[in-house]
């Protein structure tokens, strides 16, 4: 099927459309249901109607917004209607809840009128904590959002003005940077005079570009003060209109610094590329097809052509979701009034800022894995990157706070901190030992430290203050390998190949010569296997923590630490845990990754182990030990183990934790099991220690709750050593990498 074909299948599916509303509270009994409705719903009304601000703490206002359309002006297909319109909408509203977790009614009017569209929007204004209007046409939507903004106390955005404005006018930045240019000095050349390039052209005056600089065409050729005195061109044209001579897009863009194209296909030539001043700037953002083609402008000429456009399959796609979710995201949690120009410069600076940061390993994945670094094709975030909400809300929110815009105030750092947990459980977990992990950085060595997700972690290791990362590898190597993408610091180095480490080879001949190592090997083993020279490092006390493993088999990687560094003290046995996150609910499972067959003594040790591991991330352990049996239900040697292994935890008096078991999965994470079957348990609540009788049925276990049950999976981590050691997985992203090192840094600080 084509494309058309397989966009109407996907809206047709059972439920049409795209969205849905789903409740947010329990209605699962006659209790619930009374306070969900009639007669609860009687005691927050009237609080609401004492004070209608509580209407924020009450219902969903604050995370609602109403996007309204008329249909009058709908993507490429013109005037269709607001029926026809619905779609569209639907689709915003599914964007907004994708990268901002915001929630969307979608409102079609049939209403051509601008006054009555005002006066029906006027009237949902208690209903939504902002509106976002879209696709109404020009003239008509300058007047609906000028008179909603000053006539409706919550924030108004049209987007079709605004959106392409702010992701330009990023892009913009990072295109003035690349290419050594003042913005304040730039000659801009539009080509289109609608909505969308007027807002434009305002907000590059808002970031710093002159007025006077700024040229405009439409289709009668360029805006002059000539035309606008003859009555040309209407109020909002003759705002841009400049006393030059007349003369057509081609006559305008001779010698400019930038073109940006918000009109039609195909009407730039390469010969009008080649006449613009040097190292020129292109954006090229008519939809479907550009103004001129990207390949055509970039080989129009020699030097560098910084092109954006507003299609995904090239370099530099301005595309509005960079914005509006975002904006409205760090809008409605400042319950601000509007959302003022301020406001809109945080976005796009806070955009290109972070363009030209290191990308994440996922928006390289989704791009083909190729290389995405800050230079002339990458000037602008890729929508994908998850990073936008954390960078993008923040902004807006302190500028509306700053601007006086925002109704609330609200603490910044601990806002990022609730953003991340909009988009899962496993962010708000890893953050609580990531910053444990900042208030005390530890040394934290790097095996595979000439590799270049090696290196990207600990550049962000090091940006972000959660560890002092020690980069094990040839020093040649590491710097050129960090100068090449990009990453401006120097990292501490340990050069097998280059220092002098005797100690090192005589430590590993001393702990392993009665293991089969004579001294020759040793002194080899440290020259060319990092695993050992990293072990020896950290037992030494060189290092506070080993990460290893992103290019050699688990038990390859594992072996190493476990024979230099070995378990703790009380400790006999490690053992591998996945920290498992789902909507509502953490769980830790072991283990999954080292003791194949392990009696009651192992599975005693390791529930122990995982316990401690789990309040490291702020989690009170309540451990169950699983079987197919239900407390004695079953008597076999299986059975056993995990039975006993209960009974020894149960009297150690060292354990403070509720621990309990032989027992099924069910039983252990469903309540009403506990409650109701088995409520002679020493589990009061679903426990969330989940430690499994085998290695194979824990690495079973956790990779389907991975890839079935929707959880996000965290781990390995390594338990039981007697230094911290944490072996990573082949394949982990960069992300894996720094998360771990928080984790072993947490680890060092409780050493």
């Amino acid at each position: 099927m084509g494309l058309d074909e397989d966009a109407l299948e996907y809206h047709r599916i059972d439920p049409p459309g795209k969205i849905e509303i789903s409740t947010t509270k329990p209605t699962n009994t006659q209790r619930d249901l009374s306070l969900a409705y009639s007669p609860g719903v009687a005691a927050p009304c009237m609080e609401i109607d004492d004070d209608d601000t509580e209407a924020y703490t009450y219902t969903a206002k604050g995370n609602l917004v109403g996007v309204v359309s008329n249909g009058s002006a709908v993507l490429g297909l013109g005037d269709i209607g607001a029926q026809a319109s619905k779609p569209v909408m639907e689709g915003k509203g599914v964007l907004f809840k994708r990268f901002a977790d915001i929630d969307v009614f979608d409102v079609e009017l049939d209403e051509a009128d601008p006054d009555k569209l005002v006066e029906a929007v006027k009237m949902m204004e208690p209903t939504f904590g902002g509106v976002n209007l879209e696709d109404i046409k020009a003239p008509e939507c300058f007047t609906v959002e000028e008179r909603l903004r000053e006539e409706i106390d919550i924030p108004v955005f049209h987007d079709d003005q605004h959106g392409t404005a702010i992701i330009s006018g990023a892009s913009l930045l990072n295109a003035a940077e690349i290419a050594d240019k003042d913005l304040e000095e730039l000659e801009i050349v539009f080509s289109g005079a609608g909505a969308s390039a007027l807002a434009t052209a305002r907000f590059y005056v808002s970031l710093g570009a002159k007025a006077e600089n700024i040229t405009m065409c439409d289709s009668s050729g360029i805006i002059t003060t000539a035309r606008a005195r003859a009555g040309d061109v209407n109020e909002y044209k003759r705002e841009f209109a400049r006393d030059v001579p007349d003369g057509d897009l081609a006559d305008a863009m001779a010698g400019a610094d930038v073109f940006v194209g918000l009109s039609i296909g195909g009407i730039v030539s390469q010969e009008m590329i080649r006449s613009m001043a040097e190292n020129p700037i292109v954006f090229a953002m008519a939809n479907p097809d550009p103004e001129i083609d990207y390949d055509e402008a970039k080989e129009a000429r020699e030097d560098t052509v910084i092109m954006a456009t507003g299609r995904s399959d090239y370099p530099n796609q301005v595309n509005n979701v960079l914005g509006f979710p975002f904006i409205f995201r760090g809008a409605l949690d400042v319950r601000a009034t509007e959302i003022n120009e301020a406001m809109k410069v945080a976005a796009a600076e806070a955009l290109a800022d972070l363009a030209r940061q290191d990308v994440p390993d996922a928006v390289v994945k989704a791009y083909g894995d190729q290389p995405i670094q800050f230079g002339p094709d990458y000037i602008i975030p890729k929508p994908v990157d998850p990073r936008v909400l954390f960078r993008v809300a923040p902004a807006v929110a302190r500028a509306a706070i700053e601007s006086g815009a925002a109704r609330t105030e609200i603490d910044l750092e601990d806002y990022e901190e609730e953003l991340e947990a909009r988009l899962g459980k496993s962010r708000e977990m890893m953050r609580v030992v990531l910053n444990k992990a900042k208030s005390e950085p530890k040394r934290v060595a790097l095996a595979e430290g000439d590799d270049e997700k090696m290196i990207r972690a600990a550049y962000q290791m090091q940006e972000q203050g959660i560890a002092q990362p020690i980069l094990i590898g040839k020093t040649d190597e590491i710097k050129r390998t960090a100068a090449n993408l990009g990453l401006e610091f120097s990292p501490a180095v340990a050069d097998p190949s280059a220092g002098d480490y005797e100690a090192y080879a005589e430590r590993l001949y001393q702990l392993r010569k009665r293991k089969g190592i004579t001294r020759t090997e040793a002194k080899e083993l440290i020259e060319r296997d990092t695993n050992y020279f990293g072990s020896v490092m950290v037992e030494q006390g060189d290092a506070d923590a080993l990460l290893t493993g992103l290019s050699h088999h688990y038990p390859s990687a594992l072996r190493p630490p476990l024979q230099v560094i070995g378990t703790e003290p009380e400790t006999n046995y490690a053992a591998g845990v996945y920290m498992l996150t789902f909507k509502n609910r953490v769980i830790f499972v072991a283990d999954a990754t080292v003791n194949q067959s392990p009696d009651e003594d192992v599975l005693a040790e390791v529930t122990k182990q995982t316990a401690g591991l789990a309040r490291r991330f702020n989690i009170e352990p309540r451990a169950a030990l699983l079987s197919y049996s239900n407390f004695g239900s079953v008597d076999n040697e299986g059975t056993r183990k995990p039975r006993n292994a209960v009974r020894l935890l149960q009297e150690d008096s060292d354990v403070d934790f509720p621990v309990d078991g032989e027992m099924q999965a069910d039983t252990a994470v469903v309540e009403d099991i506990l409650e109701d079957t088995y409520d002679f348990s020493e589990l009061d609540e679903p426990a969330n220690v989940l430690v499994f009788p085998n290695l194979e049925a824990g690495n079973i276990a956790y990779k389907l709750l991975q890839r079935l049950g929707g959880a996000e999976a965290i781990g390995p981590m390594l338990v039981g050593m007697d230094k911290p050691v944490h072996v990573i997985q082949r394949g982990d992203e960069v992300k894996d990498i720094v998360n771990l090192a928080g984790v072993a840094v947490v680890d060092a600080q409780d050493e």
